[in-house]
């Protein structure tokens, strides 16, 4: 009896020991902080040491947010803050662009709810599935493919785009007998495509703010070719998806009010879409003509939200709770970059950079350009954990100096850091966008969409190595 029981206690044991493994190395990594802080001065390598946490922390599963605060206490043990010290720090740090990016998440998020509210979201879906032969399962695959690209592309969140779009293309895919697999595959493709395209999404707008590009370059240099080749792959990838589900069987959708995704939708809400519409496109031709920093979502988001309640007919009461109400999803996004924003300044105070440089700056340098962009590229995809914004603000933080004084160019950072921070969303293994579009799609297989994400990771990879060597 005991032979078979030891083991058994043991299995149950590992899932604990497992959860609790962060906090252990958290506790090691604070303890090491404090007494190492009595000892060291900057510049000092050390200063990787809250950086090494953080990756380690996020790599073992700890909330986010988390690792960052004790990423942060770690630094500021090792810089012998006093108490007055880290408040004039947190101070400034909620000026820091980092902290902006959180902020215009925030602001995204309730803009998102006012689409909602008003019923402009599912104005903009409707109208691309009309667009759609309904008889043609290809047309029908684009369609859906297409809304959820340009509602993630307006909304600059994917979760909260497919949220609204799901509802809507879900019976409509059902009609037409798709599967669940090939829905969550549509929805994720269409999805991706449209977040590396979004002006105003939190991670793009790191990328211009990094590289010091503008966002039509951008557009034609970094998210372009991977919205078309999402766009091209999915004529062959979708197919074979539905090939493959369908000859399961059990993969069709089931109990699906297959009419529920054609209700009308009345003036008002006609109204707000085109003010949405215009809105939209005015910040965009504006932020890209004259060149706008990070700053500038934070007077477009809410001023297009305030134009397409005005124009849905909202009242101001229920155009601010809404606002406030979709605002306070992205609450602890916020918190992450407000406290990622003074971890980098603790650790720049520690100067473990210029240590790095001065080691190792003669032997990078020789380095040509084009194997050290994919080398960072690599590195934020295997090595970098956390938020794709925080992605680009790490390796800008390590590697941007450096990087520029060898040769990258704006552009050739844009690609680096674009490839760098959104590989992991297709593989290799599963991610948060795989599985809200598992999710809303009401599908099981998420081996298929690790499938599907590995078809477009290979061709992308070489794809941006190809561009990488023509910019440099």
């Amino acid at each position: 009896m005991t032979l078979t029981e030891e083991p058994a206690t043991a299995v149950r044991r590992m899932p604990a020991v497992k959860a609790a493994a962060p906090y252990a190395i958290a506790v090691a990594g604070l303890i090491a902080a404090l007494i190492l802080g009595f000892v060291i001065h900057a510049p000092t390598i050390w200063g990787l040491l809250p950086i090494g946490m953080y990756a380690v922390l996020s790599l073992c599963g700890m909330n986010l947010l988390l690792a960052t605060v004790v990423s942060l206490l770690a630094a500021l043990l090792l810089v012998h803050r006093s108490l007055t010290d880290v408040g004039t720090l947190l101070g400034t740090s909620l000026g820091d662009t980092v902290t902006l990016i959180g902020l215009i998440c925030l602001l995204g998020a309730g803009l998102g709810e006012v689409l909602r509210q008003t019923g402009a979201a599912g104005i903009l879906v409707h109208g691309i599935l009309r667009m759609a032969r309904r008889e043609s399962q290809l047309a029908i695959h684009i369609g859906v493919m297409m809304s959820c690209l340009v509602l993630t592309f307006a909304l600059g969140t994917l979760a909260g785009a497919l949220a609204i779009a799901a509802p809507i293309v879900v019976p409509v895919m059902a009609r037409a007998g798709l599967t669940r697999s090939t829905t969550a595959t549509v929805m994720f493709l269409g999805g991706c495509a449209g977040l590396a395209l979004a002006p105003f999404a939190g991670s793009n707008i790191a990328i211009l703010d990094a590289s010091g590009l503008d966002y039509g370059t951008y557009v034609l240099v970094g998210a372009g070719p991977l919205a078309a080749l999402s766009l091209a792959l999915s004529l062959v990838i979708v197919p074979r998806v539905q090939r493959r589900s369908a000859a399961a069987g059990d993969d069709f959708y089931e109990d699906i009010d297959t009419g529920a995704g054609d209700e009308p939708s009345g003036a008002r809400g006609v109204r707000a879409t085109w003010a949405f519409a215009v809105g939209l496109g005015v910040s965009v031709g504006y932020a890209t003509a004259s060149k706008s920093g990070t700053a500038f979502p934070l007077l477009a988001l809410p001023t297009m939200a305030a134009l397409t309640a005005a124009a849905g007919g909202l009242s101001v009461k229920d155009t601010i709770d809404a606002f406030c109400r979709g605002a306070a999803r992205m609450v602890e996004t916020f918190l992450l970059f407000w406290m990622l924003a003074a971890f980098f300044l603790a650790v720049n105070e520690l100067q473990p950079y210029d240590v790095l440089l001065d080691r190792f700056g003669p032997q990078l340098h020789g380095l040509a350009p084009l194997p050290f962009a994919i080398a960072v590229a690599l590195l934020g995809w295997f090595g970098v954990p956390g938020a794709t914004a925080a992605h680009v603000v790490l390796l800008n933080k390590v590697f941007g100096p450096l990087g520029t004084s060898i040769g990258l160019t704006p552009a050739a950072w844009a690609v680096t850091y674009l490839w760098g921070s959104k590989a992991d969303t297709y593989g290799p293994y599963p991610n948060a966008n795989m599985m809200a579009a598992l999710g809303f799609a009401e599908g099981t297989r998420l081996r298929t969409l690790l499938t599907v994400g590995w078809t477009l990771l290979i061709p992308a990879a070489a794809m941006y190595a190809l561009i990488l060597a023509l910019l440099l």
